[in-house]
């Protein structure tokens, strides 16, 4: 089993550290970790240190740096557009996705969203996709903590705009002839994934993102829930670029 992750917002400089705070707390009070076992810390920007556990204290550990390395930043980078969805389908596709490689995950309330972000309701909502994101990092042992963007949500014309300017731009439509399995990835640069809310993408927001570029795709014959559709596109996209 690999060493557990934890996350930091600064890596060691010196050869020992301590690790305090919530990460030290979920370190030695939750997962129990004993003096000689190795954790992994990360700065979520590429950045890691392997460290063994040298004392464990209460809510701390005492850590020694044994090795030190960084991991380059994924590219082509993939970025999913996230209908905002009703209850916890969000958060649950956020994980998902996390786990699945996702760098960028951008909230976006479409004209079907049951939900809505605005106000304090949005600046809590996003947290909890923040947060969600990087619990499912540290799950995944992930150099690189997804960027959840939006303010809090963004609008379609944002969205058109993010995939106007994308190497290559992709709605899933179940009504799409085209297949994500077979259309043409570029090799660089920023793949940007729509994924609709429970109710799907309206007729004006689908036109509104192919005349700047995007084209409409499907996985299969399945209708995915918003939950699930965003992760099964990763895996496809993870394969087909060789990720996986």
């Amino acid at each position: 089993m690999s060493a557990p992750l934890f996350l930091v917002e600064a890596l060691p400089t010196a050869n020992s550290m301590v690790l305090d705070g919530p990460e030290g707390h979920h370190a030695a009070t939750v997962q129990r970790l004993r003096v000689g076992e190795q954790v992994v810390l990360a700065d979520g920007r590429g950045g890691t240190a392997t460290a063994v556990v040298t004392a464990v204290g209460r809510g701390t550990l005492d850590l020694d740096v044994i090795d030190r390395g960084y991991v380059d930043a994924a590219n082509p980078r993939l970025v999913v557009v996230q209908g905002i969805a009703k209850g916890d389908r969000g958060e649950l596709a956020v994980q998902a996705m996390t786990e699945a490689g996702v760098d960028e995950v951008v909230p976006w309330a479409a004209s079907r969203s049951v939900v809505q972000w605005r106000g304090d309701r949005g600046v809590r909502a996003r947290g909890r996709w923040v947060a969600t994101a990087r619990e499912a990092a540290k799950q995944a042992r992930r150099a690189w903590l997804p960027v959840v963007a939006g303010a809090p949500d963004e609008a379609t014309a944002s969205v058109a705009g993010r995939l106007a300017g994308a190497a290559a731009g992709y709605v899933l439509s179940e009504e799409a002839t085209d297949r994500l399995t077979t259309v043409e990835l570029p090799e660089r640069g920023e793949i940007v994934l729509v994924v609709g809310p429970e109710g799907g993408i309206s007729p004006t927001e689908l036109a509104a993102f192919e005349e700047v570029g995007a084209r409409p795709v499907r996985l299969g014959p399945s209708v995915l829930r918003t939950s699930t559709a965003g992760v099964a596109a990763l895996a496809v996209l993870a394969t087909r670029l060789l990720r996986w």
